[in-house]
């Protein structure tokens, strides 16, 4: 499958660089399960969810992971977190005008960074002195904004490009589909009998990265930590005893389940399993599905692996038609953008 197919053409003024007023006033294009597209408010979601479905959501929490500094030459330098590895190391891309040397210094506000090694595209850095990692963001960090917002950030940003349940620290970029969220969906959704639970994935900056192969199975792709605990194994197994649908929001919390499904001892079908580690799992048309049956998304990059995943679930050209109404009808597209709600077509 080549890469071209997952392409598409986006007029400039259609990227979302600011999100809306309200997290819950954006469009939602609904993709049935016979693969139409029909115009919706996100707030209409309410009406498209039954009492036996239960949503999965993601709970990471954004850390101020950009680093605007200076070596001590007095050379400019940007930092982008990928991973805490501990309280005084990490790991990150770095933008500067020369490579690093071992025991370079990074100065950030009264906070030094020193380099340990290169690992592959990355540094792994250790914080000077007493201080913790933390530290150093909450005074001198930055929201990491995408890379297509093409603005520095605000202090709006800082609510805004964060879910309303974030709590684990640990992403350099949100989970954009529960942006939509407020704490009146959620608990509508509690007062309809609707199930909620939440994995964690912390997404790293290779979300953004692009396929850099003609041939889309040759890709390797980022790993992420995850972790999918016990209760979210309980809630899956009930939805489905009960003929439910297992609805992701967002394609964090998809590759977080379907990284922690198997197929069960008796080989009659998937489980999903309590787990946490690292996944690289890539998700392109053709791929089974063992534990999703539906998915709340944004819209995504053309080419990227996110588009990819999304055709997986629905069909490409099914997408590839949905993004072209999209665009017909002016959507607003990205991290800051509408949203859809696709529904799998065997359900």
């Amino acid at each position: 499958m080549k890469l071209s197919e997952f392409s598409f053409d986006l007029p400039d003024e259609l990227i979302a660089r600011f999100p809306t007023e309200q997290r819950d006033a954006s469009r939602l294009l609904h993709i049935d399960s016979n693969g139409n597209p029909q115009d919706r408010q996100f707030r209409d979601l309410m009406n498209l969810l039954s009492p036996n479905d239960c949503l999965i959501f993601n709970n990471t929490k954004v850390i101020p992971a950009r680093l605007l500094g200076h070596r001590a030459s007095g050379g400019k330098v940007e930092v982008l977190v990928e991973r805490i590895i501990n309280d005084q190391e990490l790991l990150a891309m770095v933008r500067s005008s020369n490579s690093l040397k071992p025991q370079t210094e990074l100065h950030f506000g009264k906070h030094i960074l020193i380099a340990v090694e290169r690992v592959n595209q990355f540094y792994r850095f250790k914080v000077e002195g007493t201080d913790s990692i933390f530290d150093v963001l909450e005074s001198e960090g930055h929201m990491p904004l995408p890379p297509y917002i093409d603005r520095l950030d605000t202090d709006f940003d800082k609510s805004r490009y964060q879910t309303v349940y974030a709590e684990k620290e640990g992403a350099v970029a949100a989970p954009t589909a529960g942006l939509h969220f407020t704490d009146d969906i959620l608990a509508q959704l509690n007062s309809r009998g609707i199930e909620t639970d939440f994995v964690t994935l912390h997404v790293g900056s290779g979300t953004f990265a692009p396929v850099r192969v003609d041939d889309i199975e040759s890709h390797e792709m980022h790993s992420e930590w995850f972790e999918v605990p016990e209760s979210v194994v309980a809630l899956v197994n009930r939805t489905k005893a009960r003929g439910g649908r297992v609805i992701a929001v967002g394609t964090t919390s998809v590759r977080s389940l379907e990284s922690a499904s198997f197929e069960n001892e008796q080989g009659s079908g998937f489980q999903l399993k309590a787990m946490s580690g690292d996944t690289s799992i890539f998700i392109y048309p053709g791929y089974q599905f063992k534990c999703v049956d539906g998915l709340i998304t944004n819209f995504h990059l053309p080419e990227s692996t996110l588009i990819m995943l999304v055709s997986a679930l629905a069909g490409k050209e099914v997408i590839l038609n949905a993004y072209q109404h999209a665009v017909e009808q002016k959507y607003r597209f990205f991290s800051y953008g509408d949203a859809m709600f696709i529904e799998s077509p065997n359900k």
